[in-house]
């Protein structure tokens, strides 16, 4: 479950509504496209714009959609005693695992998160995958509370931001985190633009925004790595530069949900206010470019 891809289906929504259909159907996709993991409620899944009951309805449906393909459930708040109330809905639901990132309004120290991950991993009986996205959460990990955090019980991968883009700086940078957690804690790489450095560098995981709308792209990139064809699999990703570009300019999320839009899967306006959407501009451009790279599985 912690090896390959892992996709990141969005969470739509119409007029502030959890469209569950749409949600089940994208889920069923990933599924039939044979995607390794999938993680409902990560920062795609707009996960901190939905409240508890929300969240609970969700993770059910990604679960039941799922079929026998493993489901994580983001169970990031900015409280730990929601985080536990959370996590406990996962797990009744049948989460495979959770993914927690460390959110705040006040600044969080290395002792504050470190005491998050120690509370609610004591609680678990599901893996529980370390988020370390401090573009949304501000919080940039050190590899001393990468190693401190992965002693934890149930802590089984990590999921590390965006490595440097030349080969071997990036397989460096995977090899000194290895050698500090665990053998048994698999690194996982984010960062679409990323994923093929990442995979080639020795990441066992890809956490990936793209997987859970277009998992075929995703799955050619994180197959072609795991074979050891690092050319392809560098290849596969260069062909998509200017969909990494969209990214960079405008965001995964928004870029993401425009395709998703545009292809039919989700209702139009499917973001959480206030989050808007791509203009009309950059929809056009995104429109092109599903043509242009065939960006539609």
């Amino acid at each position: 479950m912690f090896t390959g891809l892992n996709a990141f289906p969005l969470t739509p929504l119409h007029d502030d509504v959890f469209q569950q259909d749409a949600y089940a159907h994208l889920v069923t996709r990933l599924r039939a496209a044979g995607v390794d993991s999938i993680t409902a409620l990560g920062s795609t899944g707009s996960y901190a714009y939905l409240d508890r009951d929300e969240r609970r309805l969700v993770t059910e449906t990604a679960v039941q959609a799922a079929g026998g393909t493993p489901v994580m459930v983001g169970i990031g708040a900015l409280r730990t005693s929601r985080v536990q109330a959370l996590t406990e809905d996962a797990q009744n639901a049948g989460a495979s695992g959770v993914l927690l990132a460390p959110m705040s309004y006040q600044k969080l120290t290395e002792d504050d998160v470190f005491g998050l991950y120690e509370d609610v991993a004591a609680g678990l009986s599901v893996p529980l995958v370390v988020y370390d996205n401090p573009g949304t959460t501000h919080f940039a990990f050190s590899d001393e509370l990468y190693a401190r955090i992965a002693t934890l019980p149930n802590v089984t991968s990590i999921k590390i931001p965006t490595l440097p883009t030349v080969p071997e700086q990036a397989r460096e940078r995977v090899e000194t985190i290895r050698s500090l957690v665990p053998e048994h804690v698999t690194i996982g790489i984010s960062g679409d633009s990323a994923a093929s450095t990442g995979l080639n560098a020795g990441c066992e995981v890809w956490y990936s925004v793209l997987g859970g709308t277009l998992p075929a792209l995703a799955l050619a990139i994180t197959r072609a790595a795991q074979a050891g064809d690092t050319a392809t699999a560098t290849a596969e990703s260069q062909r998509l530069q200017p969909l990494w570009e969209m990214f960079a300019a405008h965001g995964s999320l928004r870029v993401t949900a425009a395709i998703a839009e545009h292809l039919g899967l989700v209702p139009l306006a499917s973001l959480p206010r206030p989050i808007r959407g791509l203009n009309a501009e950059a929809r056009a451009r995104v429109a092109q470019l599903v043509d242009d790279l065939d960006l539609r599985n």
